[in-house]
C-alpha cells in the first residue's frame, strides 16, 4: 500500500467529457471534485497533485465545461466537474452540465467519494447545498473544503468552519484549505487515502 501523497501526484490529465457516452468503463474508484465557478476548485487539484497547470485556472469562472477525468493508476481516477453557478454561460448551456452531472452522480459505481469545494467566505450557496443533499440522501461519503482561507484570519476561519459543519448532516465532513499557503493539505489527503484505500499521510493504513 503506497501512500495517499504518492498516489495523487502521479496525476495526469485523461479526457475531458461533455456527453455521458463518452465516459470511462465504469469501473475502479473515482473521487469527483464539485463547487461553485470561481471556488478556487482547479487551484485545489494543482496543490493537491503538486502541479502548476495540471487543472486548468483562469481569472474568468467557467472555464471547466467537461467532466475532467485525471488518472492516478489506471483504475483510479479524480474527476473534476463543470463549476456550477455562473451567470454568463447560456441558459442552454447550464442546462446540459446540469444534466450531464446529474447523470454521473446517480449511475456512476466507482464514484466513492465527493469532495464539495466553496469559498470559505461564500459557503453553502444553493448548489452546495443541493449536491451535499443528494450526497446524503445516497450515503456517498461527501467532504466539504472551504478554500481562500487565508483570506480570513484564524478566528474568523475556525468560526466560519464550525459554522457550515454545525449545518451539516452527520457523515458530512468540513475542513479549511488554501491552495495558495498548502494549509489544510494533510486532513485533505487523510481523507482521500480513505476513499482510495491507501496510507494516510501519517502512515494510517
Amino acid at each position: 500500500m503506497s501512500s495517499i501523497r504518492n498516489l495523487v501526484r502521479k496525476a495526469t490529465y485523461h479526457d475531458s467529457v461533455h456527453n455521458r457516452s463518452q465516459l470511462p468503463p465504469d469501473s475502479g474508484t473515482e473521487v469527483a471534485i464539485a463547487g461553485r465557478s470561481n471556488a478556487g476548485k482547479s487551484s485545489l487539484i494543482n496543490r493537491l497533485c503538486n502541479r502548476k497547470a495540471l487543472a486548468r485556472t483562469s481569472r474568468t469562472p467557467g472555464r471547466t465545461r467537461q467532466l475532467v477525468f485525471f488518472d492516478l493508476t489506471g483504475d483510479r481516477w479524480l474527476v473534476d466537474l463543470p463549476g456550477y453557478g455562473y451567470a454568463r454561460v447560456s441558459g442552454d448551456m447550464q442546462r446540459h452540465w446540469h444534466k450531464l452531472i446529474e447523470q454521473y452522480l446517480d449511475t456512476r459505481q466507482a464514484l466513492k467519494g465527493l469532495v464539495i469545494v466553496m469559498d470559505i467566505r461564500h459557503p453553502l450557496k444553493e448548489g452546495d447545498v443541493q449536491l451535499a443533499n443528494w450526497a446524503a440522501e445516497r450515503h456517498l461519503p461527501c467532504h466539504l473544503v472551504l478554500t481562500k482561507a487565508d483570506k480570513l484570519g484564524r478566528g474568523k476561519m475556525l468560526e466560519t468552519v464550525r459554522k457550515v459543519q454545525a449545518q451539516c448532516g452527520e457523515g458530512i465532513t468540513v475542513q479549511a484549505f488554501s491552495a495558495e499557503s498548502g494549509f489544510g493539505l494533510e486532513p485533505l489527503e487523510t481523507i482521500l487515502a480513505e476513499w482510495f484505500g491507501e496510507q494516510a499521510p501519517d502512515g494510517t493504513p
